[in-house]
């Protein structure tokens, strides 16, 4: 019996080897054409976000939509699907909305990119809330030139990064006219916040988490001071209760909906991004439910805000404790009326047509750098 296992664990790996090495190949290349022709379109028509803002800002979210859309492949082409369920969300796609959703792995932000890619006006409208130092990725000058915002995690940097993200608010998000914010309230990996949450939960006689940590509330404070359209005592002074842009924005600049993802991996194992990059892992799917709740239908003061994340995370808990132990996701029992599972299903075609766009507009850059190097040469000689 140990030969025959032996023999299959050594077959596995002559297959998934050649694989891996084919697949990070292709993510690297991918990268090589897409991430510089997004930075380069870019840089060409900043002219045009002098003379016209709101055309350029325009192509920049298609631009931003195309290279997610690439990311999303990378999962989509692994067999890693994602399987939505729970509340209806299309009525949520063409109003200002906060996403709050549980952060397990490097994998989840992939996961909501793929899902996200299959929606309309989602991802050429969404910023991102993340850490500082997904900056330094070879992803980060994108989000740097997206505007997405980049928070600083500690207690020393603490004020000073939810005051920023209030600034950000009104000079980025509310200007822009984007639609979509994405956060991830327990502010890091299951992982690493686990055993920090539980111990802060024993002191304060709070629930005690496994499947998910206690959420922090500095930024959805912020983000209810500034947008939410029947006012939000925050009681805590870096938000600026009269701050006088309030004046300025309309209703159209709130919120109207706070969507809530709790993302359910198979059997408790989450994905990461070496793996979906790898594509090691059998082909599995990735279950979202979703909860829509009316942003006027939230607390209005900081602890009772606190109270209804902290019962959303509980209610995560439980409904993640249920499909780790039963196979079976509870959506029934947590929505009014749930849309029936379904897969999120990618458009092929739609992902040639990409990497041919991004490939021809490589080999024009090229040619435009080459041609101006020429030149160059001509006039010093």
């Amino acid at each position: 019996m140990d030969n025959i296992l032996n023999s299959m664990s050594l077959i596995h790996s002559l297959r998934v080897i050649p694989k891996a090495f084919l697949r990070t190949l292709f993510v690297l290349l991918n990268n090589a054409y897409c991430i510089p022709t997004y930075v380069i379109w870019m840089i060409l028509l900043f002219p045009l976000r002098k003379l016209n803002p709101d055309a350029y800002w325009r192509i920049e979210g298609y631009f931003f939509h195309w290279l997610l859309a690439m990311v999303s492949m990378w999962s989509w082409s692994a067999g890693y699907d994602i399987v939505e369920m729970g509340d209806d969300i299309r009525k949520c796609l063409d109003e200002r909305t906060l996403v709050i959703v549980n952060h397990q792995s490097t994998a989840d932000v992939p996961m909501l990119m793929a899902c996200f890619n299959a929606k309309p006006n989602v991802l050429p409208n969404i910023m991102w809330i993340m850490d500082r130092v997904f900056k330094f990725t070879n992803f980060g000058i994108v989000s740097v030139m997206h505007k997405d915002f980049f928070i600083v995690a500690g207690k020393n940097t603490r004020e000073k990064s939810l005051l920023d993200l209030t600034n950000h608010l009104y000079e980025v998000f509310i200007p822009l006219q984007r639609k979509w914010m994405v956060l991830f309230p327990e502010g890091g990996f299951l992982r690493k916040r686990r055993a920090t949450s539980q111990r802060y939960a024993v002191k304060n006689n709070l629930p005690v988490l496994y499947h998910v940590t206690l959420p922090r509330i500095g930024a959805m404070k912020n983000i209810l001071s500034v947008m939410s359209p029947n006012g939000f005592e925050s009681g805590n002074n870096n938000v600026q209760q009269d701050d006088p842009r309030q004046m300025n924005l309309t209703p159209l600049d709130r919120l109207t909906w706070v969507v809530d993802i709790t993302v359910a991996y198979p059997e408790g194992q989450p994905l990461d991004l070496p793996t979906i990059v790898f594509g090691n892992r059998q082909p599995c799917k990735t279950l979202f439910f979703y909860r829509t709740y009316r942003i006027e239908d939230l607390p209005k003061d900081e602890d009772s805000l606190f109270k209804w994340l902290c019962a959303r995370f509980v209610e995560k808990e439980e409904m993640l404790e249920t499909f780790y132990r039963t196979g079976y996701f509870p959506y029934s029992t947590y929505s009014k009326t749930p849309m029936p599972p379904q897969e999120v299903s990618q458009d092929c075609l739609r992902f040639v047509m990409l990497h041919l766009f991004f490939i021809a507009s490589t080999y024009i850059h090229y040619q435009m750098f080459y041609a101006a190097y020429e030149y160059y040469t001509y006039l010093t000689h």
